[in-house]
């Protein structure tokens, strides 16, 4: 069965379970799984997990993700992009670029961002855009974001072209209304793509079209990327020959001893590549806590 990570182009108005279920028909396999949704009316990166590597798609979602986005400037939506209803026009005064880099600025760094009414979130067991398209608005508490960088690419009339480069969990559509709002004149986003999470980026990324291309070809499998190169971004731990033997054999009951040879782990990660003196990545292991707040370690071999 195929396995390891295909970083796809997705087509806009497809939404990220639509991509799922397709890439699953045209490779005739059902162990496909994405790494972190993308809005239906966006296009660009969306890494997946086929075959045995979806049980490394966890370690994905954290990675930094890079958008591009125009916004519309003078004009406020409901669902924050272009396919909702208008609901608040103003006059778009001529800013100058530097009062543009002065407010832009101010979207930079720790933030705190409510999640969109038109959002995946879950509200009681529902799913927020279900019940906001019966007229419901409800309580949403805000979320911990981190904006590394907002760039002005281009100022055209009354659209501005941003670069983001943001946390999981970031709303581009909510962080554009937030800067048309602090600009004093509303703002939604007119388009928007992701061209980068992680080290995947678009230019690397990989068609729908292209694949079904490959398939025919029987090449798919130069498309994928083993998890042992994707998780290059993990920190790592070496490993002694004699090590790397007993996780050979004994698998989990080895890590144990493994660990406390390698203490102390460093706190912070969430996971770690267990190497050999070759840089190869043999294994991976991913903290886990107890409900005594005491860390864990689940082991994974990469197929």
């Amino acid at each position: 069965m195929l396995s390891g990570i295909l970083n796809l182009d997705k087509p806009r108005g497809m939404t990220s379970h639509d991509v799922v279920a397709a890439v699953r028909r045209i490779l005739g396999i059902k162990a496909v799984g994405h790494t972190g949704t993308l809005d239906p009316e966006a296009s660009g990166v969306l890494v997946l997990c086929l075959g045995e590597a979806t049980q490394f798609a966890r370690f994905f979602e954290y990675l930094e993700k890079t958008y591009w986005t125009v916004l519309q400037l003078g004009i406020c939506t409901d669902t924050q992009d272009a396919t909702g209803t208008v609901t608040r026009q103003h006059e778009v005064p001529p800013f100058t670029p530097i009062q543009l880099h002065n407010v832009l600025a101010r979207f930079q760094g720790a933030l705190q961002q409510v999640p969109p009414m038109y959002s995946a979130v879950k509200y009681r067991g529902q799913r927020l855009y279900r019940l906001a398209r019966q007229g419901k608005t409800v309580p949403r508490p805000a979320r911990d974001i981190f904006v590394r960088r907002v760039e002005l690419l281009e100022q055209r009339a009354t659209q501005i072209t941003l670069s983001i480069t943001c946390s999981k969990g970031t709303y581009i559509r909510a962080l554009g209304e937030d800067i048309g709002l602090a600009l004093g004149c509303g703002a939604h986003v007119l388009h928007l793509q992701r061209c980068r999470v992680g080290h995947f980026s678009l230019q690397d990324a990989s068609s729908l079209s292209i694949l079904q291309q490959q398939v025919r070809a029987g090449t798919v499998s130069y498309t994928l990327m083993s998890v042992t190169e994707a998780m290059s971004f993990l920190p790592s731990l070496m490993l002694t020959a004699q090590q790397y033997d007993d996780l050979r054999i004994r698998r989990g009951s080895a890590l144990a001893t493994i660990l406390d040879t390698l203490q102390p782990v460093p706190q912070q990660a969430a996971g770690y590549r267990l190497c050999i003196p070759s840089q190869k990545t043999v294994a991976v292991i991913q903290r886990q806590l107890s409900p005594a707040k005491i860390s864990k370690w689940k082991l994974y071999v990469p197929p």
